[in-house]
């Protein structure tokens, strides 16, 4: 499952991060990446070391565990390994796939959460390789998209302006993207039922179904 969330972070929050990002030391992205992965890997990003970066990654962590739709879709278990990237113009990621443990935790989940607009750069479309073709993607500043960290994907070469993003993965309590898939939708399934009709026995049960299942598949 794909799935983009609308204002992760507000205006004013994306403007104090950026502005913390604008006198901040940035490093080759390669420092970052899998052996395979340093051959595609053309990008910038923020220095670990940077007096800001714990900071900022606290910022970005709080507003997504925050974020319903997250905590509802993703089930995070832990979030894990943020790091800050920028494209500038001829920068670019080939096609990778994310490595399956990143600082000792397992990366079920991939996002990225952009952090200027669109407007800004031309091309740096994130690209992502489904079963039904490659879906692409360019959200707005503030907004975040998650998908399997299983999945082939890529960031098209920025030809012009600068892209700026936060990139993370997360180890869910449910491991297989399918039954968190099924979770998701039983859970706004019941929500939209309670909207309508309050706490029915329908409601109950599939509630009680809801639970159960993540009871069973958490781990």
């Amino acid at each position: 499952m794909i799935l983009t969330i609308d204002e992760v972070l507000t205006a004013e929050a994306l403007a104090e991060i950026t502005d913390l990002l604008t006198t901040a030391e940035f490093v080759d992205g390669k420092t970052t990446a899998g052996w395979h992965a340093k051959l595609v890997k053309n990008n910038t990003q923020l220095a670990g070391k940077a007096d800001c970066t714990v900071d900022l990654k606290e910022r970005v962590k709080s507003a997504l565990l925050r974020h319903p739709l997250f905590k509802v879709a993703i089930q995070p278990r832990s979030l894990h390994t943020l790091l800050f990237s920028r494209y500038q113009e001829g920068m670019s990621y080939g096609d990778h796939v994310d490595n399956a443990f990143m600082g000792g935790a397992r990366s079920d989940v991939s996002f990225t959460l952009f952090l200027n607009s669109p407007d800004d750069y031309e091309g740096g479309e994130l690209c992502v390789e489904l079963a039904d073709g490659v879906h692409t993607y360019k959200l707005a500043a503030g907004s975040a998209i998650a998908y399997p960290s299983s999945t082939i994907h890529r960031v098209e070469t920025v030809t012009s302006g600068t892209r700026l993003v936060a990139v993370g993965w997360v180890q869910s309590l449910v491991r297989n993207a399918q039954q968190r898939e099924l979770l998701f939708d039983l859970d706004t399934a019941r929500r939209s039922l309670f909207a309508t009709h309050g706490k029915t026995p329908e409601f109950d049960l599939i509630s009680k179904s809801h639970a159960n299942l993540l009871r069973q598949w958490a781990g």
